[in-house]
């Protein structure tokens, strides 16, 4: 099943969901393994090291430091890969009200990490977007 590409459809069921757990972002040099028993939600690689996003639980449990606490909303609409604006209007909207975001693309959804302290104006505010759009 292909994900939508309608910008309007994608923003008015954008239905975003809370993650109950705080997440953080740790940095592991590309030349060690990854320690046992972490499971990420995320790797990236990029020239200065691997970047894991996880829980904090788990991050602490593998003894790797994170930086700061982020809370995952992952928007339940099935987007597409080529779909265009959808990004910039969740950012758009959240930095009306002064909220930074980190955005991880799936196949299947999109995921912004938003400082914890600020999760619920940041689900707040994509609820708004989406409730300013039809089906």
């Amino acid at each position: 099943m292909s994900g939508e590409t309608d910008l309007d459809s994608l923003l008015a069921g954008l239905d975003p969901m809370l993650h109950e757990q705080p997440y953080g972002f740790a940095l592991i040099p590309l030349v060690q393994a990854l320690p046992a028993g972490l499971s990420p939600f995320a790797l990236i690689r990029e020239a200065e090291g691997l970047t894991v996003i996880a829980t904090l639980d788990d991050l602490s449990g593998a003894g790797l430091p994170a930086q700061s606490q982020w809370a995952r909303i992952t928007m339940l609409v099935h987007s597409a890969l080529e779909a265009v604006g959808m990004t910039a209007a969740m950012a758009g909207a959240l930095a009306q009200v002064g909220i930074p975001a980190n955005v991880v693309a799936a196949i299947h959804h999109d995921h912004l990490f938003v400082p914890w302290p600020r999760r619920h104006d940041a689900v707040a505010a994509l609820l708004a977007l989406g409730s300013n759009r039809t089906r």
